[in-house]
């Protein structure tokens, strides 16, 4: 079972159609503008199709807690020549 299945995001809609994200109860971001009118139209798309896991990874993508395969670096500091993945984000580069 996945985090989103064990902790889905809620999400509901203003009158002035920005779209506010949460997650255990807690709000995690609002969007607003022609992004929430994309996000809202997708998900009425994955919920007219009752693909709940497909609307999941869209509030998912949408608050940016979403993998994208950079975890390993994350926590490193790229100008931090002492990093041990210094060899993968090169010397630091003062002016």
């Amino acid at each position: 079972m996945s985090g989103l299945e064990e902790d889905p995001f809620d999400w509901w809609t203003s009158e002035d159609g920005r779209i506010f994200i949460s997650r255990g109860g807690r709000q995690v971001t609002v969007v607003a503008g022609a992004r929430a009118q994309r996000l809202s139209a997708n998900l009425e798309s994955a919920r007219a199709r009752g693909d709940e896991t497909a609307a999941q990874h869209l509030l998912a993508r949408a608050t940016g807690n979403y993998k994208r395969g950079n975890e390993r670096n994350a926590g490193h500091n790229r100008g931090d020549d002492n990093c041990p993945d210094s060899w993968i984000h090169g010397p630091s580069r003062t002016p």
